[in-house]
C-alpha cells in the first residue's frame, strides 16, 4: 500500500471512530505510520487546547496546529512561543511580517469583543501568516467555549485573503465546529462530532493606507465569520439536534413498547402456571 492509500485509509478510519477520542486515535495512527504525521496533523481538526502567556499576565490563548512549532505554540498577545524555544530553533520559527503582525493584533482585539458578545466567556485567538504576494495573507480565527472538561464548543475558521486587483479582495473561510456534549446526570448520553463548511465572498476595500485596509479586512472577516457561525448554529440546532432527538424518542418508545410486551408475556406465563 502506497502513502496515498495509507493516508486515505487513515482518514476513513478516523471518520468511523469515536469523535470524542479523536486526539487519542490520531496519536495511535501516527505511532503506526509516522510518515503520515505531517499530513494528518494538517488535515485533522482536533479540539483546541489552552495555554497561558507568562509575558502577558498569564492571559489565555488557544493552541492548534496553525500556531505550533515543534512542541511550542505562539501566543497572539506577546508573539512569543511557549514553552520557549532554543535560539537556533527560534530563528527558524514562523512569524508574521511586521505589517501583518499589526493586523493580527487588531484582529485579536476585535474578535475578543466578538467572543465576549456571542460566547459570553471562553477564549479566542487569531493567527495570521504571509502568502507569496505582499497584499495576500492567510490565518485562523479560533473560539472555544467550555463549561466543563466534557462539554466543549470549538470553532475554527481557516482564512485566506487574496487581492483580486482594483481594490477587490477575495475572502475564503473554511469553518469547522467541534462539539462535545455530555449529560451531567448520566455518562450514558453523549453527543460529539464536527461539522465543516466553506464560504467565499468578494469585498471591495477602500483606502490606500495600512490603517484603512486593516480596518476593512477586520470588518469583512468579522461579517463573514458572523454569518457562517449563525448559519452553522441554526443547522446544528434544526437538523442535527432535532434528528438526534427524534432518534432518541423513537428508541425510547420502542423500548417502552418492548418492556410492556415482555410484562404481558410474563403475566400470561404466570397465569398459565397458576392454572396447572
Amino acid at each position: 500500500m502506497n502513502s496515498d492509500d495509507k493516508y486515505d485509509a487513515a482518514l476513513d478510519l478516523l471518520r468511523r471512530l469515536d469523535p470524542a477520542k479523536a486526539k487519542i486515535n490520531l496519536q495511535n495512527l501516527i505511532s503506526l505510520e509516522p510518515e503520515l504525521a505531517e499530513d494528518l496533523l494538517s488535515s485533522i481538526d482536533l479540539p483546541l487546547t489552552i495555554k497561558q502567556d507568562p509575558k502577558s499576565s498569564n492571559r489565555d490563548f488557544l493552541c492548534c496546529d496553525y500556531n505550533r512549532d515543534m512542541d511550542s505554540h505562539r501566543s497572539p498577545w506577546s508573539n512569543d512561543y511557549f514553552p520557549q524555544l532554543a535560539p537556533e530553533d527560534l530563528a527558524e520559527s514562523p512569524f508574521p511580517s511586521d505589517k501583518l503582525r499589526q493586523l493580527e493584533i487588531l484582529c485579536n482585539d476585535s474578535f475578543d469583543v466578538y467572543r465576549d458578545l456571542y460566547y459570553e466567556g471562553g477564549v479566542s485567538s487569531v493567527y495570521l501568516w504571509d502568502l507569496d504576494e505582499d497584499t495576500d495573507f492567510a490565518g485562523v480565527a479560533l473560539f472555544k467555549k467550555s463549561n466543563s472538561s466534557t462539554t466543549n464548543w470549538d470553532s475554527i475558521h481557516a482564512i485566506e485573503v487574496t487581492n483580486s486587483g482594483n481594490g477587490d479582495y477575495n475572502y475564503k473561510v473554511t469553518t469547522t465546529i467541534i462539539l462535545q456534549l455530555e449529560n451531567n446526570t448520566t455518562s450514558d448520553l453523549k453527543l460529539s462530532g464536527n461539522l465543516t463548511r466553506q464560504s467565499e465572498r468578494d469585498f471591495r476595500v477602500e483606502g490606500n493606507k495600512d490603517e484603512q485596509i486593516h480596518l476593512a479586512h477586520i470588518t469583512n472577516l468579522g461579517t463573514l465569520i458572523e454569518d457562517i457561525e449563525s448559519q452553522m448554529r441554526d443547522m446544528l440546532e434544526t437538523v442535527y439536534f432535532e434528528k438526534t432527538r427524534d432518534i432518541f424518542h423513537q428508541n425510547k418508545n420502542s423500548l417502552v413498547t418492548k418492556n410492556e410486551s415482555e410484562k404481558t408475556a410474563q403475566a400470561e406465563i404466570v397465569k398459565g402456571l397458576q392454572n396447572l
